[in-house]
């Protein structure tokens, strides 16, 4: 018996060293002691939950932002095409401007010929 009262003295021993320098080790390699307390497990069950709705909320947050992203491709896409509009409606003007550029100008010397032919007709029924 003598031998299994030294080994349980040896146990003790070895079991009020882990006691007296397991809170130093778990310090140095920073593992936080869990107590089997019903608070302390209530709290990790909630930060479970809370870690959960970020990382679901998270989730959610790309889904809009890839959303977002197709409707502003889809806005810019119509965007371009209302620039192509009003670059097709700014040609239209052009052509417009440049067909009533050369009526007015046909007027101009439709008038000017008039008034020279009428400025010559009075000119000569004037000396007869």
């Amino acid at each position: 018996m003598e031998i299994i009262s030294m080994k349980d003295e040896e146990l003790l021993a070895i079991g009020e060293y882990v006691k007296k320098n397991i809170s130093r080790w778990m310090e140095e390699s920073q593992i936080i002691p869990f107590r089997n307390d019903r608070r302390e497990i209530d709290l990790a069950e909630r930060i479970v939950r809370v870690e959960e709705s970020l990382k679901h909320q998270g989730e959610l947050l790309e889904k809009s932002l890839e959303f977002m992203e197709k409707r502003f491709e889809l806005m810019e896409k119509r965007f371009e095409q209302i620039d192509k509009r009003f670059e097709q409606v700014d040609k239209r003007f052009e052509e417009l401007r440049s067909d009533m550029d050369k009526r007015f100008s046909q007027l101009q010397w439709t008038m000017g010929l008039g008034f020279t032919i009428m400025a010559a007709l009075m000119g000569i029924f004037n000396f007869f």
